[in-house]
């Protein structure tokens, strides 16, 4: 079982595979304290209490009357509330009918199960009976008649513990949550360095690692998705930390919302960690009955550095959070006409585009932004989705049939969460959209958002999707988000609901997605929002795959990339070969550098076939080769970073290892060339020592020992922006 109750010392103690996390309960009133997260320990024989500090000064309530304060100021609590004394960063926040702001949370019982229940209407981890085991303590607050359910399970494979908390007002009286986070967590310590991944547009996922320091680090957003500027996640690290040894405590929130981290340093040497729903412009009513399930945070720990931590999380979202027929098969290989044609377009030029695709080995067409409505720009027609025959001459059906019949599939692009104030949808409803009466609501590439919390809305537009895929033999949806929300105000909750909108919106385009991938299960969704700013795992729950930045520029992203995988799987980040010079930054690279980086991801193409130089055509036939020979180690294998371009400022260089370490690709990308003629020697990771391997392009065989910790030197590259891949086999 990875979940025991210990009786005695009134402890429970959760292993997941290498790690232990223990949590005890203090003193007549049951608080519930955390006593240790971090590398597995062995059953018995240590103190909860000492760890805890409970028999210290200030001692437990009970032993210490006179000072409860300076309990409730040190008591590393599982689950902080607001108002009592702990002035640290608390989980939950209420207000209560007389308008008080205090709660304080009392353990009653506890259910040990095996695998994992689902959260209901949101995306989470799952597992079985041999995989995992969920505890869950039942907490109260007898005042407010409050029961609060603390969810962990612990993934018996792999270093992860998820947390999930289920709020239920037993009281009489009406509840307001106004803070409600997913997890908490003690460290013990204050000399931890903070990562995260921050950005903007075409720029997101950038590593940044800071000092944590004493106070409150906030990560965070409130735009209605988690952003280009801020991805759900943090890491605490040691400072001795690399990408191959130390401790490293990674933090994932299963959401697609508005979201919040905080690292906050202690003043007596001690790191919390807090993550959950944003509380800013966040209210929840729960009336007498009611209940609230926050989000799941993925907790990881590893004591093999960053790198270790990255392979854990890729490992349980492949394996226990991607439902999708296509989590283990080869994505087809696709040609997008976004950055071919923009808006000009029609049945003939994209059949242009498909022939010459075909030719070459491309299998798949999509069709991008402006089929529907009058749709000639970004000014018009979103939430009319009807097609544009103007356009698509013959009818969408038409159009479909011919690419199948050059071997081809078909997918299309769709933006169903966004209505334009020049369509018919928002002419006939114009209450239909995000806003506050007397208040002109801000627009974002001329759109307004439309409002999910409406069910009539929801079903009105998911009609108008599934009218269009029953239409014609369409295989992949990509599915986008071009802005945030603002003026929050909704025409259909009451007042004392507006609170909940950014969350119930959230709620609305899950359940959306959940319909999508039931009624058309062989589709393949891809999730887009602007490029990156909802790549998050709630929407890995539905799509295996998210388009990872509207920048293509190969350079680019190479931080682009390294940041994402630093926690999602290479098989989910939507990578293309674009055109040169790049459409966002202008530069120019070699269209075989362009395809190694696009390797590293689900690849494809975003250009025009038609009008590319013959010399960067006559490679995609090669380029589909190699997609095709290395995808499923690519999709299945471990994944190690060697080099950081973003740091070094001269070459990246990364690599992937089957699991039985019989087969290894490394790919080796010298951004700028500097001015001497020696090679570059880099040290491999993750192989067997003992295994000799052959490189398959220039026959030479090394040991793992000798590949790992003497090394291979790059040659052969002169020049900025060149790459090379090395196919390591055992022989």
């Amino acid at each position: 079982m990875g979940v025991k109750y210990f009786a005695d010392k009134r402890i429970f103690k959760l292993d997941a595979n290498n790690t232990s996390y223990i949590i005890g309960i203090v003193d007549d009133e049951n608080f519930i304290g955390h006593v240790y997260f971090g590398r597995r320990i062995a059953d018995g024989h240590f103190s909860p209490e000492s760890l805890m500090r409970i028999n210290e000064y200030p001692f437990v309530p009970s032993k210490n009357k006179r000072d409860r304060l300076s309990f409730y100021d040190t008591f590393p609590q599982e689950y902080p509330t607001h108002g009592i004394g702990d002035f640290r960063e608390t989980c939950l926040e209420i207000r209560d009918v007389n308008g008080h702001a205090v709660s304080k949370l009392q353990y009653v019982s506890h259910r040990i199960t095996g695998g994992k229940p689902k959260l209901e209407g949101l995306p989470a981890t799952f597992g079985n009976e041999d995989d995992c085991t969920t505890l869950e303590l039942f907490c109260e607050d007898p005042v407010l008649g409050l029961e609060v359910v603390l969810v962990y399970t612990a993934f018996e494979k792999l270093d992860v513990i998820t947390r999930s908390v289920r709020f239920r007002n037993n009281g009489r009286d009406p509840v307001w949550l106004k803070k409600a986070l997913s997890c908490c967590v003690d460290l013990d310590g204050a000399d931890f360095d903070i990562i995260s991944l921050h950005g903007s547009w075409a720029r997101e996922r950038h590593v940044q690692r800071i000092p944590a320091g004493l106070g409150k680090k906030i990560f965070s957003s409130n735009r209605g998705e988690p952003g280009h500027q801020c991805n759900p996640f943090v890491a605490v690290v040691r400072p001795d930390a690399t990408e191959d040894s130390g401790e490293v405590y990674g933090f994932n929130f299963v959401y697609s919302g508005n979201f919040y981290a905080c690292v906050e340093g202690g003043q007596f040497e001690t790191t919390r960690v807090a993550m959950g729903i944003n509380p800013t412009d966040f209210e929840w009513l729960l009336e007498p009955g009611g209940e609230f399930i926050a989000p799941e945070v993925v907790m990881v720990f590893s004591y093999q550095g960053i790198g270790g931590m990255t392979r854990t999380f890729h490992d349980l979202y492949r394996g226990h959070l991607i439902r999708s027929p296509y989590r283990n098969k080869k994505r087809p290989v696709l040609i997008n006409n976004w950055e071919a044609t923009y808006f000009d377009f029609d049945t003939e030029k994209l059949l242009a585009i498909a022939r010459e695709a075909s030719a070459l080995g491309i299998e798949m067409l999509v069709m991008d932004d402006g089929w529907f409505g009058k749709r000639n720009n970004d000014n018009c027609s979103l939430g009319d989705w009807v097609v544009n025959e103007e356009k698509i001459k013959g009818g969408l059906k038409y159009l479909v049939d011919e690419v199948n019949r050059l071997g081809m599939d078909f997918g299309i692009w769709f933006e169903p969460e966004m209505v334009s104030p020049d369509s018919d949808l928002y002419r006939a409803h114009p209450d239909w959209c995000i806003h506050i009466e007397g208040r002109t609501p801000g627009l974002s590439r001329n759109q307004l958002v439309l409002d999910l919390t409406n069910p009539e809305v929801v079903e009105t537009v998911y009609g108008m999707l599934k009218k269009i895929l029953s239409e014609a033999n369409i295989r992949y949806v990509k599915w986008d988000m071009n802005r945030p929300l603002t003026d929050l105000g909704s025409n259909y909750l009451p007042p004392e609901r507006q609170g909940e909108i950014s969350h119930r919106y959230v709620l609305a385009v899950y359940r959306m997605l959940e319909r999508l991938t039931t009624d058309f299960p062989h589709i393949l969704v891809e999730g887009c929002s602007g490029g990156g700013a909802r790549f998050d795992p709630g929407i890995l729950y539905y799509c295996p795959q998210i388009w990872c930045s509207d920048d293509t520029d190969a350079i680019e992203r190479l931080i682009i990339q390294r940041g994402t995988a630093m926690v999602y799987p290479l098989s989910t980040i939507g990578a293309h070969v674009s055109d040169c010079p790049n459409h966002v930054l202008g530069r120019t690279t070699p269209f075989e550098t362009r395809g190694y980086v696009a390797l590293a991801g689900t690849f494809g193409y975003e250009l025009d076939v038609t009008r590319i130089p013959k010399e960067d055509r006559e490679m995609i036939p090669e380029q589909v080769k190699m997609y095709h020979r290395y995808n499923d180690l690519i999709r299945e294998g471990d994944y190690y970073r060697i080099a950081d371009y973003g740091e070094n400022r001269l070459y990246d260089a990364w690599m992937v290892v089957s699991k039985d370490k019989r087969e290894a690709l490394v790919t080796y990308i010298q951004v700028m060339q500097r001015p001497n003629y020696k090679s570059r020697r880099i040290r491999l990771k993750g192989l067997d020592e003992n295994t000799v391997y052959r490189d398959e392009q220039t026959g030479e065989t090394y040991t793992g020992s000798a590949l790992m910790y003497a090394g291979i030197n790059m040659t052969g590259l002169h020049g900025d922006f060149k790459g090379k891949l090395i196919h390591l086999t055992a022989v």
